[in-house]
């Protein structure tokens, strides 16, 4: 069967499109990845892995097409799914003519527990001159923000090419991001190098800190009583050392921990962070804090990281560009937040921290962790 990657399943996706559209509205953008399998006379294999927020998104915007049909009927969801994959890749020439696919495989990607896998298979024997992928389509759907990482070669596919692959007759090992308004790939052009696709990888991790709220909250709670630079300076270093660790040994799979244990975790320093606010003015130490809640959020940021994809021939490049992405990311937010505050103190305040202002964002920050962590534990609706 199908795997849908939510605690509700299945039932929880056709409330929250018949019922309550805007819940699944909410998730932020989705990123599916599609991996290109050269095969003998002319055939590819395109495996395209998404997690189950993509599903929502998909049946939401179709949710007309699915009015009247049963999706309980065993083996016909698998059906719509695969369809709609289908309807939105292509493999192509330059003239647009497509080659003719037909849906091999739905159900759960065995290589990413968690993860869902349609398995489409191109016979391109009809279709003359240079074979192009197309996955704009799927990209469109998925949302402005949306990301589809492609590779070209089994996943264990080595680095030595054939003599066809020089030159340029088949397709090369290796990967590339595709976003938003990107040409379909030529296969016969190699794929990004590992420095090539650094540069994205670096955006992709300041998208993920910007956009990642309780990240945000966490690390506004720790700084809202400094009103100097020093301890802002140890609170973001403490944090970046320690959440650079469990974001290395994470994204390489060294260690995994249940990802409901590292959200519910995180959530739980969000409570403990902003709560310290009513206790203590003191910055100073609060390094520690971040140091010590800093391992936790490193599995948060390496989920984002997972879902891209860490590329076999460029960990490294691609581990570093996405830490430094992060950084950059928390660096800017903080270079935001330190600067309003301290007008507030000069014009405002005269000169002082407001022990109101603190003591207001403080409880707000605390009751959206809270919220998260009873969401997270499956006490009320997320």
């Amino acid at each position: 069967m199908f795997r849908i990657n939510h605690a509700y399943g299945l039932f929880g996706i056709f409330s929250s499109i018949f019922l309550n559209p805007g819940f699944a509205l909410a998730h932020t953008a989705n990123i599916s990845s599609s991996r290109i399998v050269p095969e003998p006379k002319a055939y590819y294999r395109v495996d395209v892995g998404f997690l189950g927020s993509d599903i929502e998104r998909m049946l939401i915007e179709n949710k007309e097409a699915l009015a009247g049909v049963d999706l309980t009927e065993p083996g016909l969801f698998e059906s719509y799914i695969g369809k709609f994959i289908q309807d939105r890749i292509s493999m192509q020439n330059e003239e647009g003519v497509a080659c003719a696919s037909a849906v091999v495989a739905v159900g759960e990607d065995p290589a990413n527990p968690g993860d869902s896998r349609v398995v489409i298979r191109f016979d391109c024997n009809k279709v003359q001159g240079k074979i192009f992928y197309n996955p704009l389509k799927l990209i469109e759907a998925q949302g402005p923000r949306a990301k589809h990482l492609v590779g070209v070669g089994e996943k264990d596919a080595g680095n030595n090419l054939t003599e066809a692959q020089h030159a340029g007759r088949e397709p090369a090992p290796g990967q590339v991001m595709i976003f938003p308004g990107d040409r379909p790939i030529d296969l016969a052009e190699p794929l990004l190098g590992p420095w090539e696709l650094a540069p994205k990888f670096f955006f992709a991790g300041m998208e993920h800190i910007v956009t990642g709220y309780d990240h945000l909250c966490f690390l506004l709670a720790v700084v809202l009583w400094a009103t100097h630079v020093w301890p802002i300076v140890k609170i973001v270093t403490a944090f970046t050392i320690s959440h650079s660790v469990t974001l290395t040994l994470a994204a390489l799979e060294l260690v995994k921990l249940p990802g409901n244990w590292i959200e519910t975790a995180i959530a739980a320093s969000i409570i403990y962070v902003a709560l310290e606010n009513f206790y203590t003015r003191r910055v100073d130490g609060r390094w520690k804090d971040t140091f010590a809640f800093g391992f936790i959020h490193g599995f948060g940021f390496a989920s984002g990281l997972i879902e891209l994809g860490v590329p076999q021939r460029a960990v490294a490049p691609s581990l570093a560009s996405f830490n430094i992405g992060v950084e950059v990311g928390q660096i800017g937010v903080v270079l935001i937040v330190m600067p309003l505050l301290l007008l507030i103190d000069r014009y405002v305040t005269h000169r002082a921290r407001s022990a109101k202002l603190v003591y207001a964002l403080s409880g707000v920050i605390a009751l959206f962790g809270a919220y998260w962590m009873l969401a997270r534990l499956g006490i009320i609706a997320g």
